[in-house]
């Protein structure tokens, strides 16, 4: 800015030269002309690179047609707008002065010559008081001018500031801040700072981070704010007022916080007798390893929104040490929970307990309680259910919950939440959002039409200032409940709110004199990454970064928008820019494409605008999730059903699910949770036990609620076998209650890398029809494989020269026997290949065929009358059907078929397979691949050519003869198999077909991959479903070939197939089964298990369904009992039994019952450990008879040490009868035994006075009570007899002591937080009279305020604690009625171990530590509650100790330790540590003092340092000189000052602002460079007016100001007249 202009028109242009008076214009005209000269000399010295400005202010705005005016401030900045010092500001003559004094010397003899020649002009004294009185006239006169314009400026400036508030506004900014301070005890300080901001900002005090509030200690704190100065004053400081003390100031514009520290030293020895009381702390745990026990737990909790709660459990910890304290926590969906308004946390010393003050649905989840102590940890979790408030409206919705923020800035705050479970009965109309200003209880509705969507974003906020929100649905009956509130969000922007908090640089003490340059603007460039980060159909949001160009002030926006198709863009905030880079659109046609860009703007005009978005069609984005499927409800406990669904499928955005529950015929659903659930399985609670219930689920998301999927099948509430699952959690889930699928999703090929490629063509071809399914887990032990592979180089021609010999496996026989075979052919089936291989060679063709089959049954079974044909007419089989692969190798090829669907009348008595080569497409001649029966669906073909394509057929025979052949297979190519996983399983039957469950059983595959077999997955599908429809039954692959699936629905028709999987992953499918009816028919009987009077235990089962060839094959898991050692089977009619021999654990397993020539009647029956264990007993009780007993003989003492043998019969009658044994002798009723029999109870006692040694032995109850007989027996002798003797007679001692005065708790200590040692104990049965005395290594203590016992506590406190107050403390209490004491030894040892735990809070009291930086060096500090001299702290740089010097010490300053390090260097960069040493693991604090952290301090460092020795070496002027000389006319005049700076300063001396030089009259010196004399030899009324001295260095300016005043005498006067 030009120095020409004067300074009240460089910021007010608008002053117009027609408002100056004529004299006025001519004053300012010279002035003008004057400062001209004086900037353009002045210009060239001005101080490189430092920019320093007498007010400041925002710039005039370009955008604007009338100028700013600011309030001006005097503060020196560097490049950086740093603020290094204050500026001294120069006003009307100043820079006249500063021109002449930076001047060239001859500049100065030219004004030096004009002012002796003005003196000598005025040599008359009559003109020279005349021409004084005329220079005082015109100075008032200008002063009055220069006032009056100063006014009507000043008045413009205000004018134009209300009229244009926005434009000034701005931060609050620290002009002066506070400094910290180091008092003692009892002395006032006062923290005081100066604010700057528009509009005026509101400042608040902290301290420690908690607001000051000075009504609450009264005369603690005075709080004032005058003229933007700010002071917070706190009296009689104490040691509780050390702590960091923060000011915050805060407007519309944005926050500002800086710190001070006030420390307060105390005179060693000093106790404060004011601390808080202490609290209880840990007591000591060495060598002890804790058990933990969770008992009386809290179980399944249901609640009410706005109900108080309280969920607690005791728990017990073994060794049970005095007031020891483990850590407990409480989580919520694996969330710890920290104590707040809405919970309560407390721990009474065995019992935790977490209270609700104010339910709320955000309360519902699963609870964990932790309890940890150093040898390990206990949880248990359970559930907390929360049911929304009565309506205050009938048929109104549930109040939403979980309302959150989720993206704040200045000009919205984007509201999420979560719809309800309960909608009233009518679908929800909308939701209304409010809003309420922190610190009001004003709501105030944000939308005026309720709004689907669960996110909102709210606009219309003050910038700054802080809201919380709530939310209310409505539907047509009316509107909820509000939700609970958020938690209080600021409209402000993230980066802005970090940016205020940023502290500036402390005050220099430097005086830097200079003008501001004006900074040109520069218009902003494009915004970057614009992109619609959300739409909805009611708005739509906008984001984007701002542009690299940008200039150093702010920027604003403003957003356009443009119709798809058209290229007329419109501005949407054409009133008021957007400050954040964030903008939410609302009031946009539904339906309708847009484009948006973005310009940015600031004074120096509107910038370019950004690339525009793609077209965006108003719409909501996120679809409402699809309906979840197939939910399957189980049963678990008598109230409470696990209950599964298949996953709302394309769901965007899930929120989670709301699960619904009715009773049967009822209609009426109720919410079975109201908090969303992330799971696909929830058990839900609080069903009445025995009623049937049907359960449907609906998804939720942002968008809304899903519909609701099918209804699931009915299920009755009744406990499972094995009780369940307890407290809604599941093994297999999270904390958080949340489950994985039933099954997840698994690859048809997995495994290793041999089976990334595709399968085989013979299994990929015969498999094309299978879909992926759904399983999980891994198996067990592997199956062997069920056929032989072909012998190595096998084969050879059969006879007639046809090739393709072929050889069949006998282990096969007994596993693929026929479901139909004759019974003979079931029971033997280990003879049928010897009995095949017997068989006559066949004739060629199918008479050989016909032949081997009608004779195959006589000689393969050896049971004639099993051959026999059935009654009616007789006909061959159907064809088989269903072939497939099971294994190939390089010649052969394993092949399975199913049965036929018609048997023909009569038994299937084998198979004949045929074969025959495919070549180019086109089928060759059937060849027969074996000319013998084989009786089991599975058959080895051998000799075939590799690489080559074969297709089969297989023929069934019976009595009747051999049927059709089946229908070509596929084509399968004869290739080795070298896939890693295995096979498909084969030969899947079903049985034991019930309405809701059934058996599947199968046979391993015949390849096994490369490594054996390990485990099975079944799938299930309904019948007429898709191949999508296919779903995992089990979820772990079972080891065993047999699976009973159960949950199936009633009527439906299913199908299955199975899958083998080992280490390499999981193979192929097999053959589906046909379609299977999930149906219990008419007269189905299942296992009865019985124990007869003799204790037998036995399987029974009954079929009235038999035929005259029907038998009863029973089965151990599935597998045909052919031991007779351990089961004995009996058979009369149509009734069978399977008599246990020996019942023990080797007949724990699954027993089935298959009836043969039936339409599948079977069943069976699990016998598991417990349920022989329960068997056995019953089987004994049986034999047996026994009185059953509620508790065994067991020893208790009582009152006085007496002893108590009892126990409790369970059932006695009035005949009952009791012989008491004592070492195997009757004792009866006397002296010493007191016996009593309550029949009624069952409750039977022995009470004996006391023990003597003579009791030791063995005590026995006898019970008879007719047949039944039983005994109970209690030993005590050796050590137990001992102790219970030595427990008997120190009872007898405690009830005599305790007549009197006595400890109920013996004397002990604790550590408080604020480190007190607290001596204490607790008495009983105390008197007035009874005197409580203290003493210490024998000498008592006296009493003071700080011994006593109230309510039963004696105390002791030891505020200070050191080695002094070691020794042995002893308490006595003592009155007439006896005495008592308890001893605490503090010595060695013991005191040792009391300092660790002090020490242990000291250090846990410790603060991060932290870096500053001081004119000498780098420190690192931390602080704690108490400082303690025996305290050892060790100091680590790079984990290695410190070895301290003269440039690296450590120190304590009050509560500080510190570690300073002068002159720091780049090798004192890295890692630093403070370790406290506690006596255990200790506590260490860390900072890395490297890279920026090392470079800020470094720097900071190094601008201290130069501040330091810039304000030690200034020019100053030390003092000497008087404000005002008063002399006569004629006397001498000597004045001398100490001067002082180094660089020696230059010394100017001036009179009235102008210099004045060294002549004869006035005589000007310096001495030694210190002291500077100003000498008037004979002083004349000339030499009146005001003098200074001004001293100069390169660090800075000073001057010292005094006035001359000649009078003459009264003599001289007179005459002069």
């Amino acid at each position: 800015m030009s120095g020409s202009a004067p300074f009240y028109q460089k910021h007010h242009r608008h002053y117009d030269r027609g408002f100056r008076s004529k004299e006025t214009e001519s004053k300012l005209s010279q002035y003008q002309t004057s400062s001209t000269s004086a900037t353009t000399s002045s210009s060239s010295r001005r101080s490189g690179g430092l920019k320093v400005t007498s007010y400041s202010g925002l710039e005039a705005s370009r955008l604007s047609p009338v100028p700013e005016r600011v309030k001006p401030t005097y503060l020196a900045v560097d490049k950086e707008n740093q603020i290094i010092g204050y500026v001294v500001p120069i006003f009307r003559g100043s820079q006249e002065f500063a021109a002449g004094f930076s001047g060239t010397e001859e500049r100065r003899a030219r004004d030096t010559a004009g002012y002796m020649a003005r003196r000598d002009l005025f040599t008359s004294g009559l003109e020279m008081e005349r021409s004084e009185q005329v220079s005082r006239r015109e100075a008032m006169r200008g002063s009055a001018e220069r006032i009056s314009l100063n006014k009507r400026i000043h008045e413009h400036g205000e004018h134009f500031k209300r009229m244009n508030e926005d434009s000034l506004m701005h931060a609050p900014d620290f002009v002066i801040k506070p400094r910290s301070h180091t008092v003692w005890e009892k002395q006032c300080v006062r923290l005081h700072c100066t604010v700057s901001g528009w509009p005026d900002p509101r400042v608040v005090w902290y301290k420690n981070n908690v607001a000051i509030d000075p009504l609450s200690n009264a005369g603690k704190y005075k709080i004032e704010s005058r003229y933007s100065v700010h002071s917070l004053e706190i009296n009689r400081c104490d040691f509780d007022d050390t702590a960091q003390y923060r000011v915050s100031a805060m407007n519309s514009k944005g926050e500002q916080s800086v710190f001070a520290s006030v420390v307060v030293k105390r005179f060693k020895g000093e106790i404060d007798e004011s601390l808080p009381s202490p609290r209880h702390g840990p007591v000591s745990e060495y060598g002890i390893n804790f058990q933990t026990h969770i008992v009386d737990k809290f179980g399944v909790s249901f609640g009410r929104e706005g109900e108080t709660m309280s969920l607690g459990c005791t728990v017990i910890i073994y060794p049970a040490l005095h007031r020891y304290q483990p850590e407990v926590q409480w989580y919520r969906d694996d969330v710890l929970l920290s104590p707040s308004k809405w919970n309560h946390m407390c721990w009474s010393g065995d019992r935790a307990t977490l209270t609700f003050t104010h339910l709320n649905k955000e309360d519902e989840g699963l609870y964990t309680l932790r309890v940890t102590t150093k040898s390990g940890y206990e949880t248990y979790s359970a559930y907390v259910f929360v049911r929304d408030a009565e309506a205050e409206v009938e048929r109104a919705p549930g109040a939403p919950l979980d309302v959150r923020c989720l993206d704040a800035n200045k000009d919205y705050i984007i509201v999420s939440w979560k719809q309800p479970a309960i909608d009233g009965g009518d679908s929800i109309l909308g939701y209304f959002v409010d809003r309420c200003e922190v610190g009001t209880a004003h709501w105030i509705q944000c939308n005026e039409t309720p709004v689907k969507f669960a996110r909102f974003p709210v606009t219309g906020l003050v910038e700054g200032r802080s809201y919380t929100f709530r939310v209310r649905a409505v539907n047509a009956s009316g509107m909820s409940r509000p939700s609970r509130a958020s938690e209080p969000v600021a409209a402000m922007d993230p980066a802005d709110r970090a940016r205020k908090r940023g502290t500036s640089a402390p005050w220099t003490g430097q005086i830097i004199v200079t003008e501001e340059e004006p900074a040109e603007g520069i218009v902003p460039g494009r915004p970057l990454d614009l992109q619609v980060t959300e739409a909805t159909k009611n708005y739509v949001v906008l984001s984007w970064n701002p542009p690299g160009e940008k200039g150093l002030e702010g920027v604003m926006y403003y957003v356009e928008k443009c119709v798809s198709g058209t290229d007329s863009w419109q501005r949407v905030n054409t009133e008021i820019p957007v400050k954040s880079p964030r903008f939410a659109l609302f009031d946009l046609a539904e339906g309708k494409s847009y484009s948006f860009r973005v310009r940015c703007c600031n004074s120096a005009g509107v910038g370019e605008p950004s690339d525009p978005t793609e077209a965006t069609t108003v719409g909501d984005k996120l679809d409402i999730p699809s309906a979840p499927s197939q939910v399957v409800p189980t049963r678990n406990t008598d109230t409470s059903v696990v209950v599964s669904w298949g996953a709302s499928r394309e769901a965007k955005e899930l929120v989670g699910y709301y699960i619904e529950a009715s009773i049967v015929g009822s209609g009426a659903w109720e919410p079975c949770n109201n908090k969303p659930v992330n799971a696909t399985r929830f058990i839900c609670h609080g069903l009445t036990t025995g009623e049937k219930y049907v359960f449907r689920v609906r998804a939720v998301n942002a968008a809304g609620l899903s519909q609701f999927s099918p209804e699931s099948e009915p299920v009755e509430v009744k406990a499972a076998i094995g009780g369940g699952i307890p407290h809604g959690v599941f093994p297999e889930m999270g904390p958080g209650g949340n489950a994985g699928r039933l099954t997840e999703h698994r690859p048809r090929w997995t495994g290793a890398h041999e089976t990334v490629q595709s399968p085989p063509d013979t299994m990929r071809r015969h498999t094309r029809a299978q879909a992926d399914t759904e399983a999980g887990g891994h198996g067990a032990a592997a199956a062997s494989s069920a056929l032989a592979p072909p012998r190595p180089g096998g084969g050879g021609k059969r006879e007639g020269g046809e090739r393709g010999s072929v050889s069949w496996a006998p282990d096969l026989a007994k596993d693929l026997a026929p479901e139909a075979a004759p019974d003979s052919l079931c029971d033997s089936l280990t003879d049928t290949a010897p009995a095949a291989a017997r068989l006559d060679p066949p004739p060629a063709g199918g008479a050989g065929r016909e032949a081997a089959a009608r004779k195959l049954p006589v000689d393969a079974s050896g049971d004639r009358e099993a051959a026999r044909p059935r009654r009616g007419s007789t006909a061959s089989p159907a064809p088989p059907f269903g072939i497939s692969v099971l294994e190939c190798v390089r010649d052969s090829m394993v092949l399975a078929w199913k049965q036929p669907s018609f048997a023909g009348g009569a038994d299937i008595t084998g198979y004949f397979l045929d074969y025959r080569e495919v070549v180019d497409g086109v089928p060759e001649k059937w060849h027969e691949a074996n000319t013998r029966a084989v009786s089991e669906r599975a058959y080895r073909v051998s000799d075939l050519r590799e690489n080559r394509k074969y297709q089969f057929q297989v023929r069934a025979a019976n009595m009747a003869g051999v049927g059709i052949p089946s229908q070509p297979s596929d084509t399968f190519l004869c290739e080795e198999w070298t896939i890693a996983v295995p096979g498909p399983p084969h030969d899947l039957q079903v049985r034991e077909v019930r309405s809701d469950s059934l058996v599947l059983l199968w046979k391993p595959p015949v390849y096994q991959g490369r490594d054996p077999v390990n485990g099975f997955y079944v799938d299930i599908k309904e019948a007429d479903a898709p191949q999508e429809a296919w779903r995992g039954v089990n979820t772990k692959a079972t080891e065993s070939s047999f699976i009973k699936i159960k949950n199936v629905k009633e009527g439906e028709s299913f199908v299955f197939r199975v899958r083998a999987q080992n280490n390499a992953g999981v193979g192929q499918v097999s053959a589906v089964t046909e379609p299977v009816v999930a149906l219990t028919k008419p007269g189905t009987k299942e296992i009865v298990v019985d124990v007869d009077d003799n204790g037998v235990v036995s399987l029974n089962f009954e079929c009235g369904d038999m035929t005259a060839d029907s038998k009863f094959v029973w089965s151990k898991n599935y597998e045909e009992i052919t031991d007779p050692s351990r089961l004995t089977l009996e058979t009369k009619g149509n009734k069978s039994k399977a008599v246990f021999n020996t019942p023990g654990e080797e007949d724990i397993g699954i027993y089935s019952c298959l009836v043969t020539h039936t339409d599948g009647a079977s069943s069976s029956y699990t016998l598991s450990e417990e349920e022989l264990k329960r068997l056995l007993e019953i089987s004994h009780d049986h034999k047996f008879p026994v009185i059953p007993l509620k508790s065994d003989l067991a020893v208790e003492l009582l009152e006085k040490g007496k002893v108590r043998f009892w126990l409790q019969a369970d059932k006695m009658t009035a005949n009952g009868k009791v012989d008491y044994i004592f070492n195997d002798n009757a004792v009866s009723q006397g002296d010493k035994y007191k016996m009593n029999f309550d029949k009624n109870t069952g409750v039977i006692e022995m009470i004996m006075d006391c023990l003597t040694p003579a009791d030791e032995g063995t005590f026995t109850f006898q019970l008879k009570d007719g047949k039944a007989t039983n005994q109970s027996s209690l030993v005590l002798i050796g050590d137990v007899f001992k102790a219970l003797q030595k427990e008997s007679e120190f009872q007898m001692k405690e009830w005599v002591r305790k007549q009197g005065p006595h400890f109920i708790e013996y004397l002990s200590y604790e550590v408080t937080q604020e480190c007190c040692v607290i001596l204490k104990c607790k008495v009983g049965n105390m008197k007035k009279e009874t005197s409580a005395l203290w003493y210490k290594d024998g000498h008592q203590i006296k009493a003071d305020e700080n011994l006593g016992f109230t309510e039963g506590v004696l105390k002791l406190e030891i505020a200070q604690i050191s080695k002094k107050d070691s020794g042995v403390y002893e308490v006595a209490l003592k009155d007439d009625r006896g005495k008592d004491t308890s001893t605490l030894n503090l010595t060695d040892q013991g005191f040792k171990d009391l300092m660790n735990e002090v020490f242990s809070f000291i250090a846990n009291s410790s603060t991060p530590l932290k870096i500053t930086s001081t004119d000498e060096g780098v420190r690192l500090y931390t602080f704690v509650n108490f400082y303690n001299d025996l305290l050892q702290v060790t100091w680590h740089y790079k984990d290695a100790a410190i070895a301290f010097s003269d440039r690296v010490k450590s120190g304590v300053v009050g509560e500080q330790l510190w570690l300073q390090i002068t002159e720091p260097t780049e090798k004192d960069a890295g890692k630093y540590a403070i370790e406290f040493h506690d006596g255990k693991a200790g506590l260490r604090r860390t900072v890395e003092l490297s890279g920026q952290a090392f470079d800020d301090a470094f720097a900071e460092f190094k601008r201290l340092q130069a501040a330091a020795i810039a304000e030690r070496s200034r020019a100053r002027v030390a003092g000497g000189l008087p404000d005002v000389v008063t002399i006569q006319e004629g006397k001498a005049l000597n004045l001398t000052c100490n001067i002082s700076g180094d660089p020696l300063p230059e010394v100017t001396w001036l009179k009235n602002d102008r210099e004045i030089t060294s002549d004869d009259h006035c005589i000007l010196s310096i001495a030694s460079g210190k002291f500077a004399s100003f000498t008037i030899t004979a002083v004349n009324t000339m030499d009146s007016g005001k003098y200074s001295i001004l001293v100069k260095n390169k660090y800075g300016t000073e001057s010292g100001d005094f006035t001359v005043s000649v009078f003459m005498p009264e003599e001289a006067a007179g005459k002069k007249k």
